[in-house]
């Protein structure tokens, strides 16, 4: 399966650490953060990439140019393209029928072996990982039959689940995009909501996300969590 990554992102909350280049390349002990996001889909047998770029788009492109131990590929999504639109504008180079899909900015130590498995057996289109983290972050509700009830975007207090990235979703989901410019968190993944198509997968590991320079502080005093 190919893993979808979307990095097309300005990262404008980091100040000057992404003048000069996207989020994703953002060093965390030397290593940039998307090639510890790779590593975790390597480690379990997946190294077909797909980079959904938009900013600084030519700096990813060429980081990759050299890196002969991962196969990836750097699409040019649009400046302000919205993560939507993004995924459904990489349809084209999904030639199975499910995929992998995450944020260029966030990191886990989950089970990918589990992930498929838990995905492949319930037969739904969709698969969403769930985390405990920080309430300020969209919070995700779920029933017993662990079928997705609501996705708050960002509330302003709560302390459940939120959505961690880690997706698996079937080649059927873009039937559920198009190129209207929307969030996949505010349209295609409500319209799944509805069908009773999302199912969740809760991770209860390690998880955290660099959204600004404290989160960066913290990602890199707790990297070893995620290698």
């Amino acid at each position: 399966m190919k893993v979808l990554i979307l990095a097309g992102g300005y990262g404008t909350r980091l100040g000057n650490y992404t003048k000069r280049i996207p989020k994703p390349l953002i060093k965390v002990k030397n290593i940039p953060l998307i090639i510890y996001i790779m590593n975790i889909y390597k480690k379990f047998g997946y190294n077909d990439f797909i980079v959904a770029g938009g900013y600084k788009y030519k700096k990813l492109k060429n980081f990759f140019y050299s890196k002969k131990n991962f196969n990836v590929k750097v699409v040019n999504t649009g400046l302000n393209t919205l993560t939507g639109k993004r995924i459904k504008l990489l349809e084209k180079y999904i030639d199975t029928s499910d995929f992998f899909l995450t944020y260029g900015d966030g990191l886990a130590n989950i089970d990918i072996k589990k992930l498929v498995a838990f995905h492949l057996s319930h037969k739904k289109i969709g698969t969403i990982s769930a985390v405990h983290p920080p309430s300020r972050f969209g919070e995700l509700k779920f029933g017993r039959s662990k079928n997705v009830l609501n996705f708050e975007e960002k509330p302003q207090v709560g302390n459940g689940w939120i959505n961690g990235g880690f997706f698996v979703l079937k080649k059927t989901f873009f039937k559920y995009l198009d190129k209207k410019n929307v969030m996949l968190e505010r349209g295609p993944l409500q319209k799944l909501i509805k069908k009773k198509q999302l199912k969740v997968f809760a991770h209860k590991g390690a998880w955290m996300c660099v959204d600004t320079q404290r989160d960066h502080a913290a990602l890199t005093s707790k990297i070893n969590l995620f290698k």
